[in-house]
């Protein structure tokens, strides 16, 4: 942030009713155009709809004193606190079952979580759901307890601990095992209580916030990159968007792209050419606009860095045409159709991820529908270090039916069986990465590397039950509307395929009639040149279709052991003739040659999913 202050963003998550609202205005000494319920409808439902802004300063401790910026230069510089300044921006988040989107959305941004409990009631639905996110989105947590006036007073501090240890077991298998734990009543005696009752424990919650505060990396380097959340228009002076930067910095006058307003025009087959000023000519790929004015939290300012909470007003637009979305330097982000995502399966999650199903695929604050197709490394790379910011198009992937987990893998039994449940044979082990094709209902405009949350948000908001369902990190996206053709050809992710039959009968030395391995209408030309394997050991190579049954002609470059021989030696079967009136002889008769016994034909080789030749292709 310009001048002598560090901003961090501490997002306030619960359940509905919880008391976040109440507790961010306690908090707060300065809100923003969108805090505290201003919304109309939000007073009016008397719930939280969207996110909400507000901030409260604090002397910055010394131990932070390390994040501060460099001072900013003289010229035009607003003045400096006397004292260096930590400014905590509260993210104050629906908790609404139905808004879950705008909770991902806001989650992504802050460097803390806040997760508020109503202690009369303890983890509710929404709270674990706010607790899954939190464990994906960000790193520190602080619960606080609130409604703690509601207790009996006499039996309050007993239900104070008994709440605190429910929470901390409730912790114990998380990444935020240890956390701090703090009793507050933001609002004593509810939302019509007088003003005059003063909030409990507020004092004492800052002073832990400020304690557990640790500044992230601040980068002002690289293009611009900012999530905005409100948007409005000011009569005469233009249009404002207000948001966090994910990245990189700004100045006053700089020029910034608007992503989402192009793909909005264009999608209503409106035209672009606006004479407005900093506005592309028409046909462009691009809307950019210039920044004439900024503000943070009413405070004029000529410029921001990652992490600050800004508005930034520009030339005139429709404030209806970008509710939420990204705003970037110019040329910096790309809109795709699919991604490449890296994908961890969330746990508690109930029931499997299955290639061809579809999620809600939440990206920043935008959510379309995606259906995925799930892929692993090949098996004997199953345990190799997982690579976290890029992805190989060189190397081969496996395809899979499903995503794999522990409790899912198939059980190594009947090899085929399992192979088609899973699209390989994994004897039951789990790779260490995997991944998804994501493709798409609607293109989505968003950097590379970013948070990507799949979830299943048609399921019943009023069952108890996980909605998130995996996050992974975007690796690669696809920008080509036409991907399957132009780019799809060069993931080469394929399915182990297997095929069983048996020889009939030996030909000669190194020739052997096969069958019960292809369909009769099966074209087995397509297979010729193709290993099989004997179970008596020789290597074979299917030679040509024999007849019109599906049976085929295998070559034996080796010939055939002697063993072999004798084994594929045909029998004699015996059929009775009875004579009249007397007793009954047996005449050998070779009624067909047939092996004494039944030798196994094995076929196996890979066929790659987005190979528009379907070729099959095996190891040398």
């Amino acid at each position: 942030m310009a001048g002598r202050r560090v901003n961090v963003n501490v997002g306030v998550l619960g359940h509905i009713d919880s008391g976040k609202t109440a507790l961010a205005r306690a908090l707060s000494t300065t809100a923003s155009t969108a805090a505290f319920d201003k919304q109309p409808q939000s007073r009016e439902r008397g719930i939280t709809l969207d996110l909400g802004f507000s901030c409260f300063s604090v002397p910055l401790p010394a131990r932070l004193r390390s994040a501060l910026p460099a001072p900013p230069a003289a010229s035009g510089a607003e003045p400096e606190p006397s004292e260096p300044q930590l400014q905590v921006t509260l993210v104050d988040c629906p908790g609404h079952a139905s808004l879950i989107r705008t909770i991902i959305g806001g989650a992504q941004i802050i460097d803390l979580m806040m997760l508020v409990i109503d202690v009369t009631k303890g983890m509710q639905t929404q709270s674990a759901e706010c607790l899954v996110i939190g464990q994906i989105a960000c790193q520190k947590l602080v619960v606080v307890l609130n409604k703690i006036d509601l207790l009996a007073e006499g039996k309050r501090q007993a239900a104070i601990d008994k709440m605190t240890k429910k929470m901390q077991r409730t912790l114990e298998n998380t990444k935020f095992r240890g956390a701090p734990i703090i009793p507050v009543a933001a609002k004593p005696g509810g939302p019509e209580a007088p003003e005059t009752e003063a909030p409990q424990g507020i004092s004492e919650l800052i002073e832990l916030l400020t304690s557990q505060i640790s500044i992230p990396t601040r980068d002002p380097s690289g293009p611009l990159l900012m999530s905005v959340d409100h948007c409005f228009s000011i009569k005469g002076q233009g249009t404002v968007m207000t948001g966090t930067i994910l990245s990189g910095s700004i100045s006053l006058g700089d020029s910034v792209e608007i992503p989402a307003l192009k793909c909005i025009l264009m999608s209503l087959g409106l035209s672009i050419s606006y004479p407005a000023e900093g506005m592309l000519p028409k046909n462009s790929p691009r809307v950019v606009k210039k920044v004439k004015s900024m503000q943070m939290f009413h405070m004029p300012v000529t410029s921001a860095m990652q992490g600050d909470r800004l508005g930034i007003c520009v030339t005139q637009f429709d404030p209806k045409l970008l509710e939420r979305g990204l705003v970037c330097a110019p040329e910096s982000l790309h809109t795709v159709h699919a991604a490449i995502i890296s994908v961890e399966k969330i746990p508690y999650f109930r029931g499997p991820l299955q290639t061809k199903a579809k999620f809600h695929i939440t990206v920043g604050h935008e959510t379309v529908m995606g259906r995925l197709m799930f892929f692993s490394p090949a098996p004997d790379s199953f345990d190799h270090e997982p690579v976290l910011d890029s992805f190989d198009f060189s190397r081969e992937y496996l395809f899979q039916e499903q995503h794999l987990d522990k409790d899912l893998a198939p059980v190594a039994t009947d090899g085929d069986e399992a192979n088609k449940k899973t699209g390989q044979a994994t004897e039951g082990r789990c790779p260490r990465q995997q991944w998804a094709l994501v493709e798409f209902e609607k293109p989505v405009t968003c950097p590379r590397l970013c948070l990507v949350i799949g979830s299943r948000l048609d399921a019943d908001i009023h069952a108890n039950m996980c909605r998130l369902a995996f996050h992974g990190v975007l690796l690669h996206g696809l920008e080509d509307k036409d991907y399957a053709e132009s780019f799809l050809p060069r993931l080469k992710v394929y399915k182990l395929k297997h095929k069983h039959g048996l020889v009939e009968r030996v030909m000669d030395d190194h020739s052997v009639i096969g069958r019960s391995l292809f369909k009769k209408e099966t074209n087995i030309q397509l297979f010729v040149g193709l290993k099989v394997y004997l179970s008596t050991g020789e290597l074979g190579v299917i030679d040509s279709a024999f007849g019109q049954s599906g049976k085929f002609k295998i070559h034996i470059p080796g010939g055939l052991s002697p063993e072999s021989k004798k084994i594929l030696a045909p029998t004699l079967k015996k059929r009775g003739r009875a004579g009249r009136g007397e007793a009954a002889k047996q005449e050998e008769v070779a009624e067909r040659s047939e092996p004494a016994q039944h030798v196994a034909l094995s076929l196996s080789f890979k066929r790659y999913v987005f190979d528009t030749h379907k070729r099959m292709v095996q190891s040398p």
